[in-house]
């Protein structure tokens, strides 16, 4: 029996002058949240957001481990982000680095993105903790439209986490 899925619903909130908090209630327990971000398969099937298909989810889920995400959008156009894995506790917590892969940026440029999943009555509060090296790094990905694809990306991967079940 799928659970009813709740749309559309992440807030951020900015923090300082690097840093925003995503914030985002699941109809899924933490269990499965934690299995559709960390399962290249399951990844595959939220990462595009309905803007292209992904190519590419490679998980090395360990610390010092890497990730990279790629899709193809419909103009032919890739689009992908990686970085490296600094702090996994199952079910719990991430905190990873994450690039996006166009010129101009290094690793160096990374952000550290902090994951914290909270059970309560079978339902998860994912918060994610965006923390850029600069502000204007920050300002940069708040005013890139990237809210639209989170709203969407969240939504299916609440889907693919709800049908796990």
């Amino acid at each position: 029996m799928a659970t009813a899925t709740t749309s559309g619903t992440a807030k951020i909130t900015l923090q300082g002058d690097r840093q925003f908090l995503i914030t985002r209630e699941f109809n899924a327990p933490k269990h499965l949240v934690y299995r559709a971000v960390t399962e290249p398969e399951l990844v595959k099937r939220w990462w595009n957001a309905k803007r292209g298909e992904v190519t590419v989810a490679d998980i090395d889920l360990r610390v010092g481990g890497t990730w990279r995400y790629a899709m193809v959008t419909p103009d032919g156009s890739e689009v992908a982000f990686h970085g490296e894995y600094r702090e996994i506790v199952p079910n719990e917590r991430i905190v990873s680095t994450e690039i996006f892969e166009m010129p101009g940026l290094s690793d160096d440029d990374a952000s550290t993105n902090t994951m914290t999943l909270e059970e309560h009555d079978g339902r998860t509060t994912m918060t994610v903790l965006v923390d850029h090296v600069a502000p204007e790094h920050r300002d940069m990905q708040i005013g890139s439209g990237m809210e639209a694809g989170m709203q969407d990306a969240y939504d299916l991967l609440e889907e693919v986490a709800v049908s796990l079940a």
